[in-house]
């Protein structure tokens, strides 16, 4: 009696181990970025309250991408804020910034929400020719509410993310 054998093709198979494994290699490599996040004390944000973010830089030749985080609960009154930044590259003068940073539009609040809290990743770009990262060594930025109401109520958290862009 004789068996009949199937030929059974394992390119296909071979070809999406291959693709896992690559697309695992590519996955696992470092993101260069910095994120600090900071509680605001009993949730109100007082004009006096400015946190302050320290990092190194050592990478001068690519660009940097900054990200003002904040996150607030559904009573925050504003559909906005306004904070003053305070930059300074290392062996350099502080630089000050007052930003407008849009929280909310006409379809309601802009961040991501989870029940009542809404968290906003807010792309901060500064002129390249009164700051930028340039120098290699420790940069220092402090954030300062400044809206007309203080303390500022229904703020949770405040921070600051530095991601190298793509």
């Amino acid at each position: 009696m004789l068996l009949k054998t199937k030929k059974i093709n394992f390119f296909p198979a071979l070809f999406l181990c291959l693709f896992i494994c690559v697309l695992s290699f590519i996955s696992c490599q470092t993101i260069d970025l910095y994120e600090k996040v900071v509680s605001i004390p009993k949730q109100e944000w007082q004009s006096s309250f400015k946190p302050q973010f320290k990092f190194d830089i050592r990478d001068t030749t690519v660009p940097y991408q900054m990200y003002i985080l904040l996150r607030h609960n559904e009573k925050y009154e504003f559909n906005n804020i306004w904070v003053k930044l305070n930059a300074q590259a290392p062996g350099d003068t502080a630089k000050y910034f007052s930003l407008e940073l849009p929280l909310a539009n006409n379809e309601g609040w802009m961040g991501t929400a989870m029940d009542d809290l809404y968290e906003h990743r807010i792309a901060v770009t500064l002129d390249p020719a009164i700051f930028s990262f340039n120098k290699p060594g420790e940069y220092t930025f402090t954030l300062e509410q400044i809206m007309r109401k203080d303390p500022l109520e229904n703020v949770l958290n405040v921070g600051l993310r530095i991601e190298k862009k793509p």
